[in-house]
């Protein structure tokens, strides 16, 4: 088995992070770094990830979280700051969020142990509906608007066409509803900038066709059998 769907498979991390830790240095097959991507994993190697002997693959559990702001998307952080993962109170399985949502964002997010499910959300080639709720400054012009829907370049990458609509507006401030199937590094708040408005609120209310619902900040439930098989064959 390729040595990053092994890695996938035991829970520690995705496929995609997993080829990222083997770049880092992080994984050692037998007591050696190892630097091959593709190497296949075979009956007797013992392979530790960070320091971690993995062992056989847990039972597959499946989160959806509403993310507070101020909470960092990840299993650990090196400045001592809360995790995700650290909200987990309940929860014996060692798990990891899918995807990001950064430390000034809120909403929906999910976390997993099953490296091929977080592979299927997360691929560029996959094209997942996300969809934010954005508040900004000011009164955003149609003109504008437009320019979001049809792809705006936000440093080096120009977006794809996205759905954008107005929710309710003042002179003061605008919301918005944008669905997006890209995941870029703060796209959505980029994307803003770009037209000229900061983004002063934003948080994601849904992933497909899974929406965030009455789960406040902080709070976590497990997703059903049928959503998860959903979101496997989106």
């Amino acid at each position: 088995m390729r040595i990053n769907k092994y890695i996938a498979g035991a829970g520690y991390a995705s496929r995609r992070k997993a080829d990222e830790l083997i770049q880092a240095g992080k994984v050692k097959v037998n007591g050696l770094t190892m630097n091959e991507p593709g190497y296949d994993v075979v009956t007797g190697d013992v392979v530790e990830v960070e320091g971690h002997k993995l062992e056989a693959s847990e039972k597959k559990v499946y989160f959806a979280m509403n993310k507070p702001i101020g909470v960092i998307t990840s299993v650990t952080d090196d400045k001592g700051r809360l995790t995700v993962v650290d909200l987990l109170t309940d929860v014996e399985e060692r798990v990891f969020p899918v995807g990001r949502l950064d430390y000034n964002t809120s909403g929906l997010l999910f976390l997993t142990n099953d490296g091929d499910f977080a592979y299927k959300l997360t691929h560029p080639k996959n094209r997942v509906d996300k969809v934010y709720r954005v508040r900004i400054a000011g009164n955003i012009s149609k003109e504008k608007i437009g320019k979001l829907r049809h792809g705006v370049d936000i440093g080096g990458f120009v977006t794809s066409r996205a759905r954008v609509d107005l929710v309710e507006g003042t002179r003061r401030s605008n919301v918005l509803e944008v669905t997006i199937h890209e995941g870029k590094n703060r796209q959505i708040r980029r994307m803003f900038e770009a037209v000229g408005y900061g983004v002063e609120e934003l948080e994601r209310i849904s992933i497909g066709n899974i929406k965030l619902g009455h789960l406040k900040p902080g709070q976590y439930r497990k997703l059903t059998q049928s959503e998860i098989e959903y979101l496997m064959d989106m």
